[in-house]
């Protein structure tokens, strides 16, 4: 497993990230001692960056990593988890909240500080309260020695845009934007990373429409995407290949990123995303599945205020 530098802050990460809302239950029912294995088989694999958030699972993934991590040299990872979103609709960045918020995720996780956190999916906020309310509270508890380093999360990438010009952030993540299907990230990424904030990609899979199996029934993507990825899988069945190997292997050698965050609930599915990133890409597979999602390249969906779509901001 290779590493890279997480921007400015002297920390390395693995390339591949374990991204935990699977062990909250996001893509379905699990057992919890296969989610703690995954964990393990992760930080057998060389991974060193572990992804939640309260959100996930309403505090169940960051109770299970909490478990799963126990006993485990903490200087052996980096640990990453999130504030301000607590459920599908409840969200809260005040200042009072954040704080009380990273105490419970400690409790939970089982640890004195986190390595990274992250506002969750501010685009639901007011971008100028996360700038000069949220952010500045993180930043006491980062004075404390609970948390090493601050960072904002979300879809619309100007929004992501927005906070990082206006506040001192470390990293920040989206998801679904730098896949097989959409490559919008790469456009922002000499945006962000001369400012020294690193960029973590998050969801390569496209939240499971990228894959064999294909896309949950609450995919938030228009149709004619899923249609596209349905197809791209069955091509990819076609030639004995799979979707998930070819987008996975993709977004990780190809994107540049700090890291990719990859969902895992079992450790074999840990170990083939592992042992998937040694094997060569396969360039004629890529052109034509790249042909055959031509015409929903970069087409996303909305997320959050409207007003946070795009503040007229591009890279």
């Amino acid at each position: 497993m290779r590493s890279r530098p997480l921007g400015r802050t002297g920390l390395e990460v693995s390339e591949l990230g374990f991204g935990a809302s699977p062990l909250g239950a996001v893509y379905g029912a699990f057992a919890e001692q296969d989610g703690i294995d995954a964990v393990h088989a992760a930080l057998d694999s060389g991974v060193t960056f572990f992804d939640v958030s309260p959100y996930y699972g309403a505090t169940a993934a960051e109770a299970v990593l909490g478990k799963a991590l126990r006993g485990v040299d903490r200087a052996g990872y980096v640990l990453a988890t999130k504030v301000g979103r607590y459920g599908d609709a409840a969200f809260d960045f005040g200042a009072d909240r954040v704080k009380r918020s990273v105490h419970e995720s400690l409790e939970r996780l089982g640890t004195d500080h986190v390595d990274l956190i992250q506002c969750h999916d501010i685009e639901f906020g007011d971008l100028d309260r996360i700038a000069g309310e949220t952010i500045p509270a993180l930043r006491e508890l980062r004075e404390a020695g609970l948390v090493r380093f601050i960072g904002v999360t979300g879809l619309p990438l100007p929004a992501l845009a927005y906070v990082a010009e206006r506040a001192e952030v470390d990293t920040v993540m989206s998801y679904c934007q730098y896949t097989l299907q959409n490559r919008r990230l790469a456009a922002w990424r000499e945006h962000f990373t001369g400012r020294g904030v690193a960029v973590l990609n998050a969801a390569p899979l496209a939240m499971g429409a990228l894959t064999s199996r294909g896309a949950p029934p609450w995919h938030p993507a228009p149709a004619p995407v899923l249609e596209r990825c349905a197809a791209a899988a069955a091509l990819c069945r076609s030639r004995g290949a799979d979707l998930t190997r070819l987008a996975l292997r993709f977004a990780v050698s190809t994107g540049g990123f700090a890291t990719t965050v990859v969902g895992g609930a079992h450790p074999d599915e840990v170990r083939r995303n592992v042992r998937w990133l040694r094997e060569p890409l396969d360039e004629a597979l890529l052109r034509d599945v790249e042909e055959c999602l031509a015409p929903v390249r970069d087409v996303g969906w909305p997320s959050g205020r409207p007003e946070n779509q795009s503040l007229g901001g591009r890279p």
